[in-house]
């Protein structure tokens, strides 16, 4: 079974002063960087780490996985 990263995303976007907006669509969720100051979408069903670190980046962070 594949491992997911999203509560882990979720904990790093949390850490970093990201915060959660709305849902999205489907198993979406529109999350907020103070660091770029956008607005970025985190899928809740990620189990690939490139999309994960795709999503820190989009919040303005390094790679973690």
């Amino acid at each position: 079974m594949p491992r997911g990263f999203y509560k882990e995303l979720v904990k790093m976007l949390s850490d970093a002063g990201c915060t959660f907006v709305r849902p999205g669509k489907g198993d979406h969720e529109i999350w907020y960087s103070p660091i770029t100051k956008r607005n970025f979408s985190v899928d809740k069903g990620t189990t690939n780490r490139h999309l994960a670190n795709r999503n820190l980046k989009d919040a303005g962070l390094s790679k973690a996985f």
